[in-house]
């Protein structure tokens, strides 16, 4: 696989789509954004939260019916007693669709600097939020889950649990299957009966043909000894054509707990995996050794694949690559905005609009480094 780091910013045109920065609920994260067949934007997050991690994480949506110059407020989809998080969403067929989101127990989490500042009233809803969240709720809510609605949205079906999470979710395939590329979630079944440990969680796909009511495991992402499985997480993919799927990983072995960075092994990258199998058996993830992830996968009707992904250094912002070969190249660092003030950003998605442009959707804090993220996209062309 080769690289190219073409190191170029594109022309590109910004915008908003739910923005309340200064507002107490006024954190967008993690979003997704999907095109029905009509031609109706859908932007998916978890928003009108407090924080980064907070209890409060909400599954909203804001709609566009005018390719994204004017959106609709956000509405509240899902709002458990604990946090909501990750929001995907799949345009199935007419007005058929697919949410994906994951919801998790944060009680333990460690107090940031951020929630350190809050102050005498705001510490309060804090801890009625944390209050909700309770081992009696804990069953029902937290784990990784699917809904599904037949009405573009207006109302949504009963939620299903699934195996695995990813930020973007599930995928169709031309068979008119589903197929969700994601990390592992239950650790239940990950648990070694004899020691009571747990082995470190798996990217593996898993597929649907009722519309999302069932699910069954295909196969696991195998991953080069020298590198920690754990390490690989928030997975996309994208079908090439019958039954040959590419997938890309994130990878950040030097972040959280994991310490476990190689010498010459680049952190917050990506990793591509390709299945010839639809799913079942898939190949060793290799190192594409630049810095940007999570990734998002678009087939352009040019026949363009496009990758759109963060990019946590400095100069902070969202960035794309394209590959014309399927994967066996990729050019990376094409800039669509480096004008980011803080590395809370990005998870962006993207969608072909009517005209052949690109709408790309992220997260990202506007003027200061002190307000809540907003809901921002960026409209822009694929470069010839």
């Amino acid at each position: 696989m080769k690289t190219i780091n073409k190191n170029h910013k594109l022309k590109s045109n910004h915008g908003i789509v739910a923005t309340y920065p200064n507002q107490f609920f006024g954190y967008f994260g993690w979003p997704t954004i999907a095109r029905m067949q009509d031609g109706t934007l859908l932007a998916v997050a978890s928003g009108l939260r407090n924080y980064h991690v907070c209890p409060f994480g909400r599954t909203t949506i804001c709609t566009s019916s005018d390719e994204g110059k004017t959106w609709t407020s956000p509405r509240v989809i899902n709002d458990s007693p604990f946090d909501d998080r990750d929001a995907g969403i799949l345009s199935v067929k007419g007005k058929d669709l697919v949410l994906s989101w994951f919801t998790t127990d944060n009680r333990s989490a460690i107090p940031s600097k951020y929630e350190k500042e809050l102050s005498a009233s705001e510490l309060k809803i804090w801890e009625q939020g944390m209050a909700s969240m309770t081992d009696q709720a804990l069953t029902d809510f937290v784990g990784s889950w699917i809904r599904t609605s037949n009405n573009a949205g207006l109302s949504w079906n009963e939620k299903v649990r699934v195996p695995v999470s990813a930020p973007h979710g599930p995928i169709n395939l031309a068979n008119g299957e589903i197929l969700y590329l994601g990390t592992e979630t239950d650790q239940d079944k990950l648990k070694n009966l004899q020691t009571g440990s747990t082995r470190p969680k798996h990217i593996t796909a898993i597929k649907s043909t009722d519309f999302g009511k069932t699910w069954m495991k295909l196969g696991d992402v195998p991953t080069n000894p020298k590198t920690y499985t754990g390490s690989f997480n928030e997975p996309h993919c994208l079908e090439l054509s019958k039954g040959k799927i590419i997938g890309l990983i994130r990878n950040d072995p030097n972040s959280h707990e994991y310490k476990t960075r190689q010498p010459g092994e680049t952190d917050f990258t990506m990793y591509q995996t390709i299945s010839e199998d639809g799913g079942s058996n898939w190949s060793e993830a290799e190192p594409l050794g630049f810095h940007g992830s999570p990734p998002h996968l678009l087939k352009h009707s040019s026949g363009t694949i496009i990758c759109a992904y963060s990019f946590r250094e400095k100069p902070y912002g969202i960035r794309v690559m394209i590959s014309k070969d399927e994967g066996k190249s990729w050019e990376y660092n094409y800039i669509l905005r480096d004008d980011g003030i803080h590395p809370d950003l990005g998870y962006p998605s993207s969608v072909e609009l009517s005209d052949g442009s690109i709408i790309t959707m992220y997260y990202q804090k506007l003027n200061s480094v002190d307000e809540k993220c907003s809901l921002l996209f960026t409209k822009w062309k694929v470069p010839i």
